[in-house]
């Protein structure tokens, strides 16, 4: 399994301090947040001529929007990401649905699974995975969301939030990891307790059983040390690492 990164920045000498550290913390590659790359969209080459032309850096990009066919975060927004992402060799687009979770049922779900399966063929055309990242109060939410998503998708992946599973309710994350793991294609580490992200290692969640559900379905995608404590990158970078290195064994 490949080790990525992720983490919120602020500002540019944020964003240089990411993109210019995680190789020598030891990750092979960045998933990056919408604003890490939203302004160049429209204009590939200038991401590169800002940030280099180093294919890690968009291992994945994450992006929040809606289903809509109108507005500035819908369907055609998530179409101009997929061509950014086809044109920076990125390997996948990774989506959170921006719609509430209240109300939300299974027939909506299944419709929205067509409508991004239609996404989905058009990524792959082009090079690109497309893969769904749930999210506390968003439509996948609880356990059984998962499959009646799923019953209806084609050519959509799932991303794996630990934390985002654990705010949700789900508490066998293991389990949920074996049921779905022929459609999981990206994986995200997040530590969480008392309602907060934590680093790694410094919440509640048993990344021990994790990565042994993990092992035993073949996962071999990428584990992504998706960042989203208080804590600074440096501290990110090396605590997240030294327990991904120590305490379960994965270089």
């Amino acid at each position: 399994m490949k080790i990525a990164f992720s983490k919120p920045t602020r500002d540019d000498a944020g964003q240089r301090e990411l993109f210019d550290g995680f190789r020598s913390a030891g990750y092979a590659g960045l998933q990056l947040k919408g604003n890490q790359y939203a302004e160049f969209v429209a204009d590939p080459p200038g991401f590169a001529g800002r940030w280099g032309g180093d294919q890690a850096l968009t291992s994945a990009l994450i992006t929040m929007g809606t289903l809509d066919e109108a507005g500035a975060n819908g369907l055609a927004r998530l179409r101009q990401i997929v061509a950014f992402a086809a044109a920076t060799s990125a390997e996948r687009v990774v989506f959170c649905h921006d719609h509430p979770r209240d109300g939300v049922t299974p027939a909506d779900l299944r419709s929205y699974a067509r409508t991004l399966s239609a996404v989905g063929r058009e990524a792959a055309e082009q090079g690109v995975a497309l893969s769904l990242h749930h999210h506390y109060q968003q439509p996948v939410m609880h356990y059984e969301d998962f499959g009646v998503f799923f019953s209806a998708a084609d050519h959509v992946g799932l991303t794996v939030d630990t934390a985002h599973l654990a705010k949700s309710g789900v508490t066998d994350i293991p389990r949920l990891i074996r049921d779905f793991a022929p459609v999981i294609d990206n994986l995200h580490l997040k530590d969480y307790a008392d309602g907060q992200w934590r680093l790694l290692g410094r919440g509640t969640l048993d990344f021990k059983a994790i990565t042994a559900a993990l092992g035993d379905v073949g996962y071999s995608g990428w584990l992504c040390v998706d960042e989203e404590s208080p804590a600074s990158l440096a501290e990110g970078f090396e605590v997240s690492r030294a327990y991904l290195r120590d305490v379960l064994g994965l270089d």
